[in-house]
């Protein structure tokens, strides 16, 4: 019977536990939280988002990088895997729009219970309060574990789950990127992903609160050249990875050499104004900027030092020439009203002074009175309400890490590093990210089961 030690009891490790004990193997999870799951608790705002209930072909659009690399690991534990594996284990679980999985009460905690009551059956040891310092190795092969500062555990394998840089105060603080580097791994440098934005303009905070359904976005990159990834990351608001001592700019080595890898480093070239995400959804006005299902997605496209646009259309449905209609019929409606007084029916009340304002026509002028050159206006506005970003919110408010473990390095079909027999990654720690939907706890789902399957197996 082997002995695999699961380091985090997050989404990836438990399911990379499960997997590991029902192969046979005897398997404690190490986790330096007092509890598990605690990310799992604040995923899909405290529903948690499961998985995504799109035919598994679709999946791998959604992925943002790497998404070859889990063929393997979808392919043999696919969302329908999932929606089974809870489903039996008596979480009962409902789809929403957009094909979101939910537990059928809302609650993310009973997904954590069903995790923690299934590994509970199969004698697997939860360790909490236990933060792993450091894997051993003889002759590139996993052979311990220390916990703490001395207390030494061996092991025949080790499956690192511990996630990306995201939400620190759950617990993921980038030790699986240390542990990587010690073995020899590279690493695509971490930026925040599914994050809100900064921006600059000041009549985005008048709105804050305002939630908008049905409108659709652009996201442009304005720039001719980013620069360089070493650059972008130096002068990156996201310094706090530098804490890590995972990327500091003084610790990158050579391209060959181990750090971030090197197809990351070359410079990338962006034609100006060129349109890098499109979509149509719900978004969010904040006290700093804009957020939401719509802005999260956008942002997987982010990157440091390239500057952006967001092109904002209320009126997606209509085409230019139907909204002015409209607009029209409005003011033929309340012809004997002035300009503010028309726009209840186009606009939410708390962006009717925004649109005043940015319009420049007086609140107070008679409707009958607006030229043609003043309601064009007021289309293109409407139809075009352009908000420049300044930056991201951060690891403390992104949802996933962009970046993680060079997955080249890791063989697809197993979870096993190409360099240290024994040695397992799953999950976020790893240089995969979705978008927002339910699709990375489907990459953890995925990645864990596939990890543990393989770390159990007799060599």
């Amino acid at each position: 019977m082997k002995n695999i030690a699961v380091i985090g009891a997050g989404a990836a490790g438990m399911m990379a536990a499960a997997a590991a004990a029902e192969s046979g193997a005897k398997v404690t999870i190490y986790e330096k939280n007092e509890k598990a799951g605690k990310k799992i608790y604040i995923t899909g705002k405290g529903r948690c988002n499961v998985t995504n209930n799109v035919d598994t072909d679709m999946f791998f659009g959604n992925v943002c990088r790497n998404p070859k690399f889990l063929y393997s690991a979808v392919y043999a534990f696919d969302h329908d895997s999932v929606c089974d594996f809870f489903e039996k284990n008596g979480c009962r679980l409902k789809v929403e729009r957009g094909d979101r999985v939910f537990p059928v009460s809302d609650h993310s905690s009973d997904i954590i219970g069903t995790l923690v009551r299934y590994l509970q059956r199969l004698h697997v040891k939860i360790s909490y309060n236990s933060e792993v310092t450091g894997i051993e190795y003889e002759d590139d092969k996993v052979v311990a574990i220390t916990v703490g500062r001395k207390e030494k555990i061996p092991v025949d394998a080790v499956i690192v789950c511990t996630g990306g840089i995201s939400y620190e105060s759950t617990g993921s603080t980038g030790d699986g990127y240390r542990f990587a580097r010690k073995a020899g791994h590279s690493l695509s440098q971490p930026f925040p992903s599914l994050v809100p934005f900064e921006v600059k303009e000041a009549w985005v905070k008048e709105l804050q609160g305002l939630s908008l359904k049905n409108v659709s976005i652009k996201m442009v990159a304005c720039e001719d050249e980013t620069e360089d990834e070493d650059a972008r990351f130096a002068n990156s608001k996201n310094l706090e990875v530098k804490k890590l001592g995972v990327v500091k700019k003084a610790e990158i080595p050579s391209d060959n050499a181990v750090g971030v890898a090197s197809s990351e480093k070359k410079k990338k070239k962006n034609k100006n104004s060129k349109s890098v995400y499109e979509g149509f959804g719900e978004m969010l006005f904040t006290h700093f900027g804009i957020s939401g299902p719509l802005i999260l997605t956008a942002s997987t496209r982010y990157e440091e030092g390239t500057r952006y646009k967001i092109h904002l259309n209320l009126k997606p449905a209509l085409t230019k020439e139907q909204l002015d209609k409209r607009i029209i019929r409005d003011f033929e409606e309340g012809n004997k009203k002035v300009f503010r007084n028309v726009l209840g029916g186009l606009f939410p009340s708390k962006l009717i002074p925004v649109i005043i304002n940015l319009s420049g026509i007086a609140p107070d002028k008679k409707v009958s009175e607006i030229s043609k050159a003043e309601r064009m206006k007021l289309v293109d506005l409407t139809q075009d309400l352009v908000m420049t970003v300044t930056g991201t919110r951060g690891f403390n408010e992104a949802i996933v890490t962009k970046g993680g473990v060079n997955v080249k390095e890791i063989d697809s079909s197993t979870m096993e590093s190409k360099f240290r027999k024994g040695l397992y990654f799953a999950g976020e720690v790893l240089d995969i990210d979705a978008v927002t939907g339910g699709f990375n706890l489907q990459v953890a789902w995925s990645t864990g089961h596939l990890a543990g399957v393989c770390a159990a197996m007799e060599e």
